[in-house]
């Protein structure tokens, strides 16, 4: 079967073209994907051998919500999404002034290991399709009812390993046939993956990258973060500055304080240094509570962010939402998954 949503209008209109039907269709039917139809025979303006054709020889894959948590304190909305072969995903949608944000997932679970982190404790399971990635924003939108202006591929997974998927999501998103959200308002976070960062900054794309720091030396940053193994610090920030001279984009440092490993005056000196001579801009991010993990938050937020301008380095506090909602990366996913053992195991 076919994944038409992850189809662009031109390789829909070939497929539609292979059928005998004229290549003004295509863009109707991207148009109604992109729309969130759940089923083909919502696409009216078809004709029913079409859509009979097209239920015949291709597939969509909307998710379920599995579960939703709405905050009583800011709004935030967390989605557990139910995908088509039954794994579970997470997407946020975070309500700001400027607009509404939704955070997305890129995978079913991540490799990375980051030790901080929910999302990883039981690794990957699979990529995701540019489809199931399109659809957590098409359904969020949809069921929040609240136009989605701005994207955040910060939740499950790591984009930059499955960048492929990705790419061709962005071009998707973008499309002004379809959601048309400008690149400008789209971040994609990564723990420091380089083929992936030195790729981007050839395609010279005009979104946000965002890093995933965390700490400034090779000793803090492999005990915490076990891509630094493969891609370590110095090669991270030469990268960050190779990209930057490539795109003159502004890249954001997230950094989450981690209560006696990152936190000191000499770990705020040491990304001013690494960082002279690009404009970047560190996010400082209260680190959220996970049960696995034995780090805590740190108490020197404020003291950090002082040492960083200190050296005239953009620093600001990443704002807390959801709190009361376990809005964090992979917290709501790693529930559901703890639930559905006990109930195994009682049986």
């Amino acid at each position: 079967m076919i994944d038409l949503k992850s189809m662009s209008i031109e390789e829909i209109t070939e497929l539609l073209r292979s059928f005998g039907e004229p290549a003004f269709r295509g863009k109707q039917v991207f148009t109604w994907l992109h729309k969130g139809v759940r089923s083909f025979d919502e696409m009216s303006n078809l004709s029913k051998s079409l859509r009979e054709k097209l239920k015949e020889t291709c597939l969509l894959t909307p998710p379920t919500v599995a579960r939703k948590q709405v905050s009583g304190q800011d709004g935030t909305i967390k989605y557990l999404w139910e995908l088509a072969d039954g794994n579970c995903i997470e997407s946020v949608l975070m309500r700001y002034h400027h607009g509404n944000t939704v955070c997305i997932s890129s995978q079913v679970g991540c490799r990375m290991g980051c030790a901080f982190c929910a999302s990883t404790v039981a690794g990957k399971v699979r990529d995701l399709t540019p489809a199931e990635m399109l659809d957590q924003v098409l359904f969020t939108q949809q069921d929040a009812g609240a136009e989605v202006s701005n994207i955040v591929l910060m939740g499950i997974g790591e984009p930059m390993d499955n960048l492929d998927n990705v790419l061709k999501f962005l071009e998707l998103v973008n499309h002004p046939d379809g959601m048309n959200i400008g690149m400008r308002h789209i971040s994609l976070s990564t723990c420091g993956v380089l083929p992936g960062i030195a790729r981007l900054g050839e395609l010279g794309l005009q979104l946000t990258l965002s890093v995933s720091l965390h700490a400034p030396d090779n000793a803090t940053r492999s005990r915490i973060m076990p891509v630094n193994r493969a891609y370590d610090v110095d090669a991270l920030f030469a990268a960050c500055h190779d990209y930057f001279q490539k795109t003159g984009r502004r890249i954001s440092f997230e950094y989450a304080m981690i209560d006696g490993v990152n936190d000191t005056d000499e770990k705020a000196d040491l990304i001013a240094k690494k960082i002279k001579g690009m404009p970047g801009h560190v996010n400082l991010i209260p680190l959220n509570d996970v049960v696995e993990s034995p780090f805590k938050p740190s108490h020197r937020i404020s003291a950090f962010q002082k040492r960083l301008e200190s050296h005239g380095v953009t620093a600001t506090v990443r704002r807390s939402l959801g709190g009361d909602i376990d809005a964090s990366c992979g917290q709501l996913r790693r529930k559901a998954m703890e639930e559905a053992q006990k109930g195994e195991d009682s049986q």
